[in-house]
């Protein structure tokens, strides 16, 4: 696994410690910095480039998801505060995870596997082989399905189910994000959310982090931002 570069945003002193430490124990994590006001980390992140941030909400001045709101190219975010009436707008923030405190190492371990196995998903470069399998096959309408893959538009993932869209139709199939991800040949398909993977091929353009395949627009959520944003720059 990749290093990631590590910022932590937070007012408490006893907090940056113990972030501090949890970071030094995690083999892929590198903490570039440590801060205590939003004002501090906007400089830090302007100077370095910091893959995940360890963001505190409640705090003096610019709170944690007032300073996530006005970075454009963010990075991914594992919220930590001990006010847990926070916890559904840090979700809405597209957060990797949410860490109540106070939390115990364990607890932060899953936090940044999580954010592992995301940048590990996400840090794919895709790269056209004409050698890979070009068709599927999906259980549908009590049946398997042969899909070419060249007449996949996107996916979109739902709570148990997904919905694969073609050129010609719609399947819907019962299946996991990252099972349709593990089938999909990685040089032609990108995850850009959670519930979207797309056919980088079929994309019609980028706009106001949104991809618009024809009539449909798609988010490219926060997580996801910076490695496709590099993607599509090495493409153009």
């Amino acid at each position: 696994m990749n290093r990631i570069n590590c910022l932590i945003v937070d007012d408490e002193p006893a907090a940056l410690e113990l972030l501090e430490s949890y970071i030094g124990k995690v083999y892929f994590l590198t903490l570039v910095k440590k801060c205590q006001t939003a004002i501090e980390a906007m400089k830090i992140l302007e100077e370095n480039q910091i893959d995940l941030l360890f963001l505190d909400i409640h705090m003096p001045g610019v709170n944690g998801i007032q300073l996530l709101k006005s970075l454009i190219n963010r990075p991914a975010v594992i919220f930590t505060t001990g006010y847990r009436e926070y916890a559904f707008e840090g979700f809405e923030n597209d957060a990797v995870d949410f860490l109540l405190k106070p939390f115990d190492f364990d607890r932060f371990l899953k936090a940044v596997n999580k954010a592992g196995n995301l940048f590990q998903k996400t840090s794919r470069q895709p790269e056209y082989s004409p050698e890979r399998q070009r068709f599927i096959f999906v259980k549908a309408d009590y049946k398997l399905v042969k899909i070419n893959v060249d007449d996949i538009l996107y996916v979109e993932g739902l709570k148990d189910y997904i919905k694969i869209f073609t050129r010609q139709k719609l399947i819907l199939t019962l299946m996991s994000m990252s099972a349709i991800e593990e089938k999909l040949p990685s040089e032609a398909f990108f995850r850009v959310h959670r519930s979207y993977i797309i056919a980088v091929g079929k994309i019609d353009s980028v706009s106001r982090h949104r991809v618009i395949i024809g009539d449909k627009f798609i988010p490219v959520s926060i997580p996801y931002r910076n490695r496709f944003y590099t993607y599509i720059d090495k493409s153009t």
